[in-house]
């Protein structure tokens, strides 16, 4: 069974994780687009799907370790 504190971790490693990612993404993207480079926009536009899709991947290797717990 998943207890509070996996929940807790979980949800604190999805914001730290996803918040890094996106945020560097997002720098590196308009660090780009200010120079003049249009390629920029390739980065800093999934920024914020990539940072959550992080916090996904995370939320279901949770529940699979529920699932082979028997929770």
């Amino acid at each position: 069974m998943v207890s509070r504190s996996d929940i807790l971790v979980l949800g604190l490693t999805a914001g730290i994780v996803g918040s890094l990612v996106g945020g560097l993404l997002l720098y590196a993207g308009l660090a780009l687009v200010m120079a003049g480079s249009h390629a920029g926009w390739l980065l800093a536009l999934p920024a914020a799907p990539a940072g959550g899709g992080l916090g996904l991947l995370l939320a279901r290797r949770l529940a699979a370790k529920a699932g082979t717990q028997g929770g």
